[in-house]
């Protein structure tokens, strides 16, 4: 008489099925997801929620994430993060409604491009620079590292656009034609934040706006004498 095994009194949560999707906090997190938390975290650096120290250690963990989990922590007690559907570790919803024009075409017969661009130096280098389609906003991070970004050349398709810098132990340069207006300033902690604001003759002229912050590093926006945009309607 073989003797019988005792039955378990409690139950083992079942192995998931094969393929089935992961948790959400164990996604893989993406570069839109990470720009997308570092969206937020500008912002509650804009607001003062956050010091510039506090700022550049969750900059420098959301470019670091591997995973949504990991991603969630850093905006957790910001309120940008529930409106962006990240408060309770969801992986971020679809993308708003294009405005009027997107995905339409340019001025010059282009595909139009998302508002956003996103430079990054971590321990490395990053650049614009010859022709190249200027978004409406820039957000540029110098983390150990540097950013150039030349307008010099570049196609305005917005008589506004507005550049976001978080330089920490980096340098950013930015160079613009000198027929073009200049604005905006930051703040330098232990760095500089050299803006150079000028006003076109030009009232249509387009506009720069530089504004951000330097900790440990350095910040530069300057006209490039010599340069000058042929068409300043262009947009």
């Amino acid at each position: 008489m073989t003797e019988q095994q005792p039955v378990p009194l409690t139950k083992t949560a079942p192995a998931p099925a094969p393929g089935a999707p992961a948790p959400s906090a164990e996604l893989r997190a993406s570069d839109a997801d990470r720009d997308r938390i570092a969206d937020i975290l500008r912002e509650a650096l804009a607001e003062g929620r956050l010091d510039p120290e506090e700022h550049a250690e969750r900059i420098d963990a959301t470019y670091r994430a591997k995973t949504v989990g990991e991603l969630e922590p850093l905006v957790r007690d910001l309120p940008a993060a529930e409106a962006a559907g990240l408060a309770a570790g969801l992986p971020p919803g679809p993308a708003p409604a294009p405005g009027p024009g997107a995905g339409g075409r340019g001025p010059q017969g282009a595909r139009a491009l998302p508002a956003t661009d996103n430079l990054v130096a971590v321990f490395g280098g990053a650049m614009r620079k010859g022709r190249w389609r200027v978004r409406r906003t820039t957000n540029v991070l110098a983390l150990f590292g540097g950013v150039e970004i030349d307008l010099t050349e570049a196609l305005f398709e917005q008589r506004e656009i507005v550049i976001n810098v978080s330089a920490v132990f980096g340098g950013v340069e930015i160079k613009v034609p000198e027929n073009v207006t200049v604005s905006g300033g930051g703040a330098g902690v232990f760095g500089g934040f050299d803006i150079k604001g000028y006003d076109a003759p030009d009232p249509d002229a387009p506009v720069v706006v530089v504004r951000g912050f330097a900790l440990f590093g350095g910040v530069e926006a300057t006209r490039k004498r010599g340069k000058r945009l042929k068409n300043l309607r262009s947009y």
